[in-house]
């Protein structure tokens, strides 16, 4: 019997790659969404609803008298979306997929590698404060309203249009121009990158899957770099030998430029190494395939085949070159 899944969304860099897993898979898949995208064009293949999800009329009508074996809401974050979501599907879907993020487990980490069981706290984003809010929500529906909830929390992953830094684009254009590059820390810090096709591949195995409801699961990739390895398999992909590197603490990198402040405090001024057996004991036999110099190839593949997106954006470039300067003068060079 085909499985029947909705996806709200479906045509961002994660969601995307999920939309195309599940029909390779054999699933009958509906889209819940308002616009198409270029970038990644919806599939013919799939039913497609227009709605605006935050118009609660339009929302409800869209899916009225509908069931699914699944339901993914990829947009959902903050709790008085979840509430909504659970008035509209329970008792209508066999299963409620929240995308949380795994941003939302403990800054500063305590222990490494993070499980699943990893405590829940960071005070220093309130993007991954409310994902902790909407993942309590949930599982208090779960125990005692039996709302069929599985969670899954994405890392940084990533497809072929996007940097793995703040700046974008602009960051390889400061490498071209032979402009100093500001890493954070001392750039020995751990990340993980994971490519969206890999992320799909086990994503798909939680989905109609009753052994998944009341759980949650990251799915990350194996691959463990340093940020100074990052930016160099970056900057080899784009064919630059040499690059200028400074180093600037997370803390003053937030000060300059606070709109990122929380991205590099909350998340990725701390070393991550996550543990993925438990997402192994659901998708048996997956693995990451694609390592970061190999993604990085594929990005900037696509940049060269997409010149208009590599254009100058002042205000960005302006913000790179303040941190640089603040950097700089650091060092005692301007």
């Amino acid at each position: 019997m085909t499985r029947s899944i909705l996806f709200i969304g479906g045509t961002g860099i994660i969601s995307s790659a999920c939309v195309r897993e599940a029909l390779a898979k054999g699933y009958e898949v509906t889209l819940l969404n308002r616009s198409q995208t270029e970038l990644r064009p919806i599939p013919e293949e799939v039913e497609l609803l227009r709605a605006d999800i935050r118009d609660a009329g339009e929302y409800k009508s869209a899916v009225a008298g509908r069931e699914f074996d699944s339901v993914i809401n990829f947009i959902a974050f903050t709790p008085e979306h979840i509430e909504r979501d659970i008035n509209l599907f329970h008792g209508s879907c066999g299963q409620y997929v929240f995308i949380s993020s795994a941003s939302a487990y403990q800054k500063p980490l305590q222990r490494l590698p993070i499980t699943e069981s990893t405590p829940l706290t960071n005070p220093y984003w309130q993007y991954s404060r409310d994902k902790i809010a909407c993942e309590d929500l949930l599982i208090r529906y779960y125990r005692e309203n039996g709302f069929p909830a599985t969670i899954v929390r994405p890392s940084h992953t990533y497809d072929k249009t996007l940097l793995p830094f703040e700046g974008g684009y602009g960051v390889v254009r400061r490498m071209r121009q032979n402009l100093p590059v500001v890493i954070h820390g001392d750039g020995t810090s751990l990340w993980t990158l994971t490519y969206n096709r890999d992320f799909a591949r086990a994503f798909v195995s939680l989905l109609a899957n009753k052994a998944t409801i009341g759980e949650s699961f990251h799915i990350t990739s194996d691959e463990i770099l340093t940020w100074n390895q990052i930016y160099a398999i970056v900057a080899e992909a784009a064919g630059i030998r040499e690059v200028e590197y400074i180093r600037l603490s997370s803390e003053t990198i937030a000060e300059v430029a606070p709109e990122w402040g929380p991205s590099f405090l909350g998340d990725k001024s701390y070393s991550v190494m996550f543990d993925n057996s438990k997402i192994k004991s659901v998708a048996h036999g997956w693995q990451a395939l694609v390592p970061f110099a190999e993604g990085a190839a594929k990005v900037m593949a696509f940049y060269e085949a997409h010149p208009e997106l590599t254009r100058p954006d002042p205000k960005t470039d302006a913000l790179l070159e303040k941190i640089a300067q603040k950097a700089l003068a650091g060092l005692g060079r301007n």
